[in-house]
């Protein structure tokens, strides 16, 4: 039985590259790995985790799907499970966005024109992630805002460009999101985030004066600036 993807993994899985190799890193309960095995897209899907109990649920949704034969299940810490160059696509979902910043400065194979694509769905701080592919020379080609389970979630696909992309306040809060059905909402929800940062910020500070100025534009447009209830 193919698995049933939430609209995270759904979106993950529209932006990974067809015809190269893919790497689920994280892979957890293996439905992503599994569906994309199933799609007949790519010559190989990875699977790989950091702990053994998991791996196993991995191994038993693929046996079940029956999509084993272009799997490849691999227990490991980070990229460390790939050779450079191994896959066209790495997929990570479901970490924070500093989990995954770590995991892939700690390997610097991926920051090549040639390179893989990167499909990110961090569980928290869009805006962090985003601010970190844009100094490290990453453009984003996809950032779709979806929902699930009752939270926001910004799936994103990243290529390495070579050259550190332009930084704003704007950009790192919401990305590409305002391209897709859900950006009002989901930029919504990135400015009440933002007012509850303001208040831990002096009122001296250039982040606060830029998220004043924000905000302020915001309200004058009338768009919510408050978390929903």
């Amino acid at each position: 039985m193919i698995p049933a993807l939430d609209a995270r993994l759904a979106a993950a899985a529209r932006m990974c590259r067809p015809g190269t190799v893919v790497a689920d890193i994280g892979c957890d309960h293996g439905k992503l790995t599994a569906y994309l095995a199933c799609t007949g897209l790519y010559p190989k899907v990875i699977g790989a985790d950091l702990r053994p109990g998991p791996l196993s649920k991995a191994a038993q949704t693929v046996q079940n799907a029956g999509c084993g034969g272009c799997v490849d299940l691999r227990l490991g810490d980070g990229l460390s499970v790939l050779a450079p160059g191994e896959a066209g696509t790495i997929v990570l979902a479901g970490m924070s966005a500093q989990t995954a910043i770590e995991i892939l400065s700690a390997a610097r194979w991926v920051f090549a024109p040639d390179g893989p694509r990167l499909v990110l769905v961090p569980a928290t701080r869009h805006a962090t992630l985003r601010a970190w592919l844009y100094r490290s020379g990453f453009a984003l080609a996809a950032d779709e805002p979806v929902q699930a389970a009752g939270h926001w979630y910004a799936v994103m696909a990243a290529d390495y460009v070579g050259e550190p992309q332009p930084l704003t306040l704007e950009r790192c809060l919401y990305g590409r999101t305002g391209e897709y059905p859900g950006g009002a909402d989901y930029a919504a929800l990135q400015r009440g985030r933002l007012q509850k940062l303001r208040r831990g910020l002096q009122d001296a500070e250039p982040l606060a004066q830029a998220i004043d100025a924000h905000l302020q534009a915001a309200r004058a447009a009338g768009l919510p600036c408050t978390l929903p209830r």
